[in-house]
C-alpha cells in the first residue's frame, strides 16, 4: 500500500538533512538513497526534491558546489553547521510527535483528567 504523500511532506527536509549528515550528495543520488534506505517507501521526484534543496539553501542549512565526474558536471549538496543544528531540532520534534501519535493509536496513556 502506497504511503500518503502528505505524511512525508513535513519530514522531507529532515530526511534530506539526515542524508547529507553522512556525506555530500547530488540530487539523483539522494533520491536513490532515500528509496533504498526506506525500502521503497520514500519515492521523491525531482520536482519535489529540487525545490526543497533550494529552500534548504536559502535557509543556509545546506550549501552546493559543482564537481566534474567522468566528463559530467554534478551539483553536490553539503550540510552546514546551522543545518546540523536544524536537523537535531527536527529529530527531537519528530521523536516527540511520533511518540504522541503512537500513544493515541495504541489507546493513550489512560490518564484520568479532572
Amino acid at each position: 500500500m502506497p504511503i500518503d504523500k502528505s505524511l512525508t511532506a513535513g519530514s522531507a527536509a529532515m530526511l534530506v538533512l539526515k542524508l547529507l549528515q553522512s556525506s555530500d550528495m547530488y540530487g539523483y543520488q539522494m533520491i536513490e538513497e532515500l528509496l533504498s534506505r526506506s525500502q521503497n517507501v520514500f519515492e521523491f521526484k525531482t520536482g519535489t526534491l529540487y525545490p526543497l534543496l533550494h529552500t534548504l539553501e536559502s535557509k543556509e542549512w545546506i550549501t552546493s558546489y559543482e564537481r566534474e565526474e567522468n566528463g559530467r558536471t554534478r551539483k553536490y549538496y553539503s550540510i552546514t553547521e546551522s543545518g546540523k543544528t536544524a536537523l537535531s531540532e527536527k529529530e527531537s520534534q519528530w521523536e516527540k510527535y511520533t511518540s504522541a501519535v503512537s500513544m493515541v493509536l495504541k489507546g493513550g496513556a489512560n490518564l484520568v483528567r479532572s
